[in-house]
């Protein structure tokens, strides 16, 4: 099989580290590591630009790195939510994206591209569903897209860490009805109290006069 050498510009996962001359497949590098100067062609030219270049190139991926970690900080134990229809089976009508997530973490006040979501593959069911994001090269972080019908499951499927389903829902709604019933009841009670004791009051207060 033919392969391409390359040189590093970054660290890239599963490659290797900045400066590291590694064999890929040519489709491979034409249409994203060259494209994206994350590596250049091997050649002899290119090693000594990079040899000349090294110690810039290292000091500006530090730099890169440190913002990247500080990036980190503020996403770290970040919930999104994101509301979407779906069936009994919890199947989404649709599915929840890059973007989807990308745009739903920058609403919370962290800028992140829908590039540094490493979703893998597109959310289809509803819950809790950890995704990377891919701050830089050598600073990845979790957050978990909280994906449900509406705004009250997904505060049960963030307490469950769990797929709330239709029976989970009735139940809720079943307690919560059985909670506001007991609390009207219970000022009902407290209302009809001082009216009683308010009646044995002024009974006690009788006297019976003799005939």
């Amino acid at each position: 099989m033919n392969q391409m050498e390359v040189i590093l510009m970054q660290r890239i996962e599963k490659l290797g580290q900045m400066g590291d001359i590694v064999s890929v497949k040519p489709g491979f590098a034409r249409n994203y590591l060259l494209p994206q100067k994350k590596a250049l062609r091997a050649t002899k030219e290119n090693l000594a630009r990079f040899e000349t270049q090294r110690g810039q190139l290292e000091a500006e991926n530090l730099n890169r790195r440190q913002e990247a970690e500080r990036v980190a900080k503020d996403l770290e134990g970040m919930t999104v939510t994101l509301i979407r229809q779906a069936g009994e089976s919890g199947q989404l009508y649709g599915s929840v994206n890059s973007r989807d997530v990308s745009e739903a973490v920058t609403a919370k006040g962290v800028t992140v591209s829908r590039g540094q979501i490493d979703l893998g593959a597109v959310i289809k069911v509803l819950g809790m569903h950890k995704v990377r994001v891919r701050l830089h090269p050598e600073v990845v972080v979790a957050v978990t897209a909280n994906v449900a019908r509406s705004e009250e499951e997904a505060a049960m499927q963030r307490e469950s860490g769990r797929v709330v389903s239709a029976e989970d829902l009735r139940q809720a709604e079943e307690a919560a009805e059985a909670e506001f019933e007991a609390v009207v009841e219970s000022v009902e009670d407290q209302e009809a109290t001082p009216e009683s004791s308010e009646g044995d009051s002024a009974a006690d207060g009788e006297e019976t006069k003799p005939d």
